[in-house]
Parts: structure tokens; sequence; C-alpha cells
């Protein structure tokens, strides 16, 4: 289709690098500019922003790092709507308009009803948000419309067969979800292949999961091409898949963009035996992982307790990783006590589901939470 970038890597603005890593809003704005010059410069024109990102921040680094620095036509712009911060039709617009103003882009590229479930989906329908979002682009404020996708195959299908006036889907794919019965990547993929629909792919890293695999893993990967990075992998095995018009990587630091735009300049497609070594290592991943969680923080904003839970979930993990009874003690402990001085305790969880009625994952937060007490607080 005609709206599609001719690079299918975009920067996605949810992990920026940061200047104080215990506060998401304080991004090291300057390091950033780094990185959208790095891109442009390389010829990938997508960035992908939202509301909430980065502590309500990503949008007004969009401005001062990108619009306000480069010509309108020389990129392309994502941003969305999110069904827990509006409350009214009113409110929809009100975030709408504030996006203009923060971003001060004139009009989205790409604007998506954001994070679509079961449970979100009647908001957006009670709101009439579907309708609202073609009313933008009529208006010459949105030039393509989507949604993003966080439930079953069977309701993506049923979504896409009800509003195929939308243009594409976005949908988590990666290698190691891809036969995961909560986020049916592959089925979902079928799903908007079936329609049609170009999609764009978030979280190929599963939120640097797939930066840091197990040992045995990155030998399975150096076998193939040792000159090829471990995220590598990830970001190939999503872009190389039927449809996907886009593979948004959370990029964090310059070092992590140079090595994407290494290989995503010039992109080639996985052979079927580099996805077959991926499953491989889907498989190795999957006996170790303690708690699937992607960083995502949705959960944070809401939390009555601003208990750090991506951070604990982090750290849960590494350790879940290590022979723990050989050596007894982590730096992770003394990593959690220092989180633990400027955000609730793991064990401090008042258990009113706030954070799980978001996760994309569908985690069972307050379950995992007494987990990571139990470790670190006995």
């Amino acid at each position: 289709m005609d709206f599609i970038p001719a690079k299918k890597l975009g920067f996605g603005l949810m992990r920026m690098p940061l200047l104080d890593p215990t506060d998401a809003a304080n991004v090291d704005v300057e390091q950033v500019k780094q990185m959208v010059d790095l891109f442009l410069e390389k010829g990938f024109t997508y960035f992908d922003t939202a509301w909430m990102y980065n502590g309500f921040a990503s949008e007004n680094v969009v401005k001062e790092a990108l619009v306000d620095r480069h010509p309108r036509e020389s990129f392309t712009l994502a941003t969305k709507l999110h069904a827990g911060f509006f409350n009214s039709l009113e409110d929809r617009d009100k975030i709408f308009n504030e996006q203009l103003k923060k971003t001060g882009a004139g009009y989205f590229d790409y604007y998506l009803l954001h994070g679509i479930e079961a449970e979100m989906l009647p908001k957006y329908e009670k709101f009439d948000c579907f309708n609202w979002i073609m009313e933008k682009k009529e208006q010459g404020l949105i030039r393509h419309a989507g949604f993003s996708f966080h439930d079953s195959a069977k309701l993506l299908d049923e979504i896409l067969t009800k509003h195929p006036e939308l243009e594409f889907v976005q949908l988590q794919i990666n290698y190691l979800d891809w036969e995961s019965e909560w986020i049916q990547a592959r089925a979902c993929h079928e799903v908007a292949v079936k329609h049609n629909k170009p999609i764009i792919v978030m979280e190929p890293v599963k939120g640097g999961t797939l930066a840091k695999v197990p040992e045995a893993a990155e030998k399975l990967f150096a076998q193939l091409d040792s000159s090829m990075s471990v995220p590598s992998w990830a970001i190939r095995f999503a872009a190389s898949l039927p449809n996907v018009m886009m593979v948004l990587s959370g990029m964090s630091n310059l070092q992590q963009m140079q090595d994407n735009l290494s290989y995503m300049e010039q992109f080639v497609p996985l052979t079927e035996q580099e996805k077959a070594v991926c499953f491989q290592v889907a498989d190795l991943i999957n006996s170790q992982i303690t708690i699937p969680c992607t960083g995502c923080s949705y959960c944070t904003e809401g939390c009555p307790m601003n208990i750090a839970i991506p951070q604990y979930f982090s750290i849960y993990n590494e350790d879940m990783r290590e022979r723990l009874e050989e050596k007894g003690w982590t730096i992770n402990f003394s990593n959690y006590g220092m989180l633990s001085n400027k955000f609730g305790k793991a064990s401090e969880c008042v258990e009113c589901g706030q954070c799980e009625s978001v996760c994309p994952q569908h985690l069972t937060i307050i379950d995992y939470l007494k987990d990571v007490a139990e470790h670190y607080e006995k």
C-alpha cells in the first residue's frame, strides 16, 4: 500500500535514554537528538509515541528532538488514544488537541486506538471512537487510522470484520510469544493477513528479554552468523513475516540504534533455517524465564502505592536465572533496597487490581509481587 514507509524499522519512543533511571520523564533529550538525526540520516522515517509514554513526557520530547529540528515532510509520526485516560466524548478531543500541541506536528501520519482488548473495547464503542478516528482522518488531522491490540485472535477477527475501514493493526509479535497461549502472536498475525491489513510490530525484543538470552541460545545464533547481535535475530524475525510494514524498536541509547540500523538499513529476511533456530531459542528461554514482563510500565501509572513493578520483576527474573543456592546473595538485593527507598515495596501492594486490569501481558501481578517480596524482604 502506498502509505507504507520504505524501511521497516520504527523508532519506538517508549524506552528513551534517561538522565535519572528512576524517573521515566527525565529523558536525556540531547542523546535522543543524536539518535533522531542518525535515524533520519540513514533513511528511516517512522517515529512512534503515545500519550503516557515516559511518564507523559514522550510527546514533548518528540517536539524538541524531532519536530522542531526537521522538516515535517521528512518523517512520519504515530501516536495513540488510550481508553484509560478519557471518560467522555469531550475528553477524546481534549487529549487529541493536547497531543497536537505537545508534539507540534500539525497532523499525525498514523493514529491508533491504543491497546484494545476485551475489557477496553466496550469503552471505545461507548464513546464512538471508531467513527471519531475516521472523522479526524476526514478533517486531515490523521493520515491513516488503525489500532493496537492485546487480546485473542478471535476478538481481533471480530474487530477487523466489523471495522474494515481501519487501515492497519499493531500487534505484539516476537519469536518467544509466537505460540503463547496469552499473546497468540502467530494466530493474531494470521488474522491480520487474512484481512489483508498491514501490521506494525510492537515488542519484537519483548522489552529486552530477547536482547539478553541464555548462553546456550547465544551459541546457537553465533553458529548461524557470529557477526550479528542477539537482538538482531528478534527484529529480523518480525520484519520477515508477511504483511509486516514496520517493526518498532524501543531503542534506549545510541549504541542500540547503531546496532539496529546496521542490519535494517539493507534488510535481509531470515531463512527457514534461521527461523527454526529462533524457535529453538524460544524453547530455551521459556524454560528459564519466571515472569514474562516486557517492562511497558502501564501498570505503574495508577498504582496507589507507587510500586516499581517492572523494575522489581526485572531483577527478580535475573535472580531466578542465577544459582542462588551457590551464591546466596546477588547485587539485586542491593538494587531492590535502593529502589524500595524511592518506591513502594512489593509487600506494600494493597491488591487493588489496577495493575492487572491494564497489563497487556495479562500477568497475575499481585501474586508475582508476593513472590518478589518473599525473595527480597524475608
